[in-house]
């Protein structure tokens, strides 16, 4: 495992927005991922009749994706405590986004409406790298923290189900039959589409202990990685992953028997779940038996570009509320998996250390390592 120097400034999460599928705000959606309770219904924002799947987790009152993107930089904001008369300004915003059209428009509409109310740059960066777009801009953010060029990021991520991108996903055969997003099960047949607008505030613990803010956990490790396998399948053996997970754990500073929880990709396709337990197993040997794993898209679904930000703030959920998501639509174990899944209900559990991966299309993964306060 790769050791990096310690930083001389310690990354934190001091506040955090979401809307999503299972409701505004971070209560409703850890009380569905704890207990399992999926979200995905029936698609009424557009024609679905000619689909193979018909379903997705949408929001339960629509918006414009950049009034929804707005609402979680809100949040997160006022949740660690930003005043927006501070003479310091606001953070600057790195924004991972997915929009079938006016992705330009969209990323216009969220960089002045967060200088109008917060003040600060606007958007500093966006991000369209498929399904590891939010995690490589956390990994960016924690940089630029740790490094001490900013004391404080914020990073948000946006993606509603729209038409085109559910065609192609539908006509690719990527979407569960069933409509039921089942990772790592037997019988699992695809992914199922989720809507979700999520802001993460990253910041210096240092600038953190002088506001007085909550900090929420630490980013204590990041790590990316391709494989350049295939353009849509991924690399059998997990090699990506295991690069992304092992880089992190080597920022860290961490043995990988030190990490209590993983908050997987999972993203319900037979091949994806595979190569992935196989990552999991290449990394951490024998202590997988006894690893804890889930994957809460299972409930709040697959929100492509804002998937790894959504996860982050799942995976602090679980750190701090010491419940760890259930692993949902389960049917039965696949022979070929062997993790120890969570099911039956949340359990409970004091994770010191929790994992989210998450991968995309082309080979690229991310790993993100968050340690309780």
């Amino acid at each position: 495992m790769n050791r990096h120097a310690p930083t001389a400034v310690r990354p934190v999460v001091t506040g955090v927005g979401v809307l999503s599928a299972a409701g505004e705000g971070t209560t409703a959606l850890a009380e569905a991922v704890v207990h399992g309770k999926a979200a995905f219904g029936p698609v009424t924002r557009f024609d679905v009749s000619a689909r193979r799947t018909t379903r997705a987790a949408l929001l339960p009152e629509p918006r414009p994706l950049a009034d929804a993107v707005l609402a979680a930089v809100g949040q997160a904001c006022r949740s660690a405590g930003l005043d927006p008369a501070d003479p310091d300004g606001g953070p600057p915003v790195l924004l991972a986004l997915h929009s079938d059209r006016h992705t330009r428009a969209t990323l216009a509409e969220v960089s002045a409406g967060t200088t109008a109310r917060w003040g600060g740059p606007g958007v500093l960066r966006g991000y369209t790298g498929a399904c590891v777009a939010a995690g490589t801009a956390v990994a960016d953010a924690a940089q630029l923290v740790a490094t001490g060029r900013r004391d404080r990021v914020l990073v948000a991520a946006g993606h509603l189900v729209e038409p085109g991108v559910f065609a192609a996903f539908d006509a690719g055969r990527a979407l569960a039959r069933d409509g039921e997003l089942r990772p790592f099960s037997t019988g699992r047949s695809g992914t199922l589409l989720g809507d979700a607008a999520v802001a993460v505030l990253v910041e210096a613990e240092t600038e953190a202990e002088r506001r007085g803010a909550p900090v929420l956990a630490r980013l204590a490790g990041w790590g990316r990685a391709g494989d350049a396998h295939h353009v849509c399948r991924p690399e059998p053996g997990g090699d990506g992953v295991a690069r992304a997970i092992g880089a992190a754990l080597g920022r860290a500073g961490i043995a990988p028997e030190e990490v209590d929880y993983v908050n997987a990709n999972g993203t319900g396709s037979t091949l994806s779940d595979h190569a992935e337990a196989l990552a999991l197993r290449r990394v951490f040997g024998e202590h997988t038996d006894r690893l804890p794993v889930s994957s809460s898209k299972a409930v709040h679904g697959h929100a492509l570009e804002a998937s790894a930000l959504l996860e982050l703030v799942v995976t602090i959920g679980a750190l701090t509320d010491g419940l760890l998501p259930v692993n949902a639509g389960w049917l039965g174990p696949d022979p070929e998996i062997g993790l120890d899944l969570v099911l039956d209900g949340p359990r409970t559990a004091r994770p010191r250390h929790a994992l989210t991966l998450n991968s995309a299309f082309g080979g690229a993964n991310t790993a993100l390592l968050v340690a309780a306060r």
